[in-house]
């Protein structure tokens, strides 16, 4: 399950990295199209697209790895059960509102899908596609959280912690 389980925070942030190389060829050819006379339809709109799919995909390897901002001035004070219960309930909050996200994003995936709902930019693409890579980030951020929340409830240290001691 491990393995598994590291495998689709690799491949989130794989996506991730895919789609911000995705922007950068989007201006680089917004840039060269204006330099040569032609515009690229709906550039903007595209790497916004992207960007909010990268942004979303990123978050559980960047859990994983302990990225995410972090006040440890009252965890540094803390130690034993007292620490343990507040990485408890912070990870357990995080993990209801990132379930609650997820299942209304979902909601609106399947909504935009079935009313065929389209950008309103130049390119008529179908809103349910950039949903899609922002709620599959979330869903996997939800899971990621489940992750440590486990690891916690285990009376493991959760990855995000391991990755700040650089055990």
């Amino acid at each position: 399950m491990r393995r598994l389980l590291d495998g689709l925070y690799r491949l989130a942030g794989g996506l991730a990295g895919l789609l911000v190389v995705f922007i950068f060829v989007v201006i680089l050819a917004q840039i060269v199209g204006r330099q040569l006379g032609f515009a690229v339809p709906s550039a903007n709109e595209l790497a916004g697209f992207a960007m909010a799919g990268a942004t979303f995909l990123a978050l559980a390897p960047t859990l994983r790895a302990g990225g995410h901002i972090r006040v440890g001035v009252l965890l540094g004070r803390l130690g034993g059960r007292a620490r343990w219960g507040l990485e408890l309930g912070v990870v357990g909050l995080s993990l209801l509102a990132s379930g609650y996200a997820t299942f209304h994003l979902v909601r609106l995936v399947l909504e935009s899908y079935r009313y065929g709902d389209l950008a309103p930019g130049l390119l008529p693409m179908p809103l349910w596609l950039p949903q899609s890579l922002v709620a599959l980030g979330l869903a996997i951020f939800t899971i990621a959280l489940a992750d440590a929340l486990v690891a916690l409830l285990r009376g493991d240290l959760p990855p995000y912690l391991v990755q700040d001691r650089g055990e």
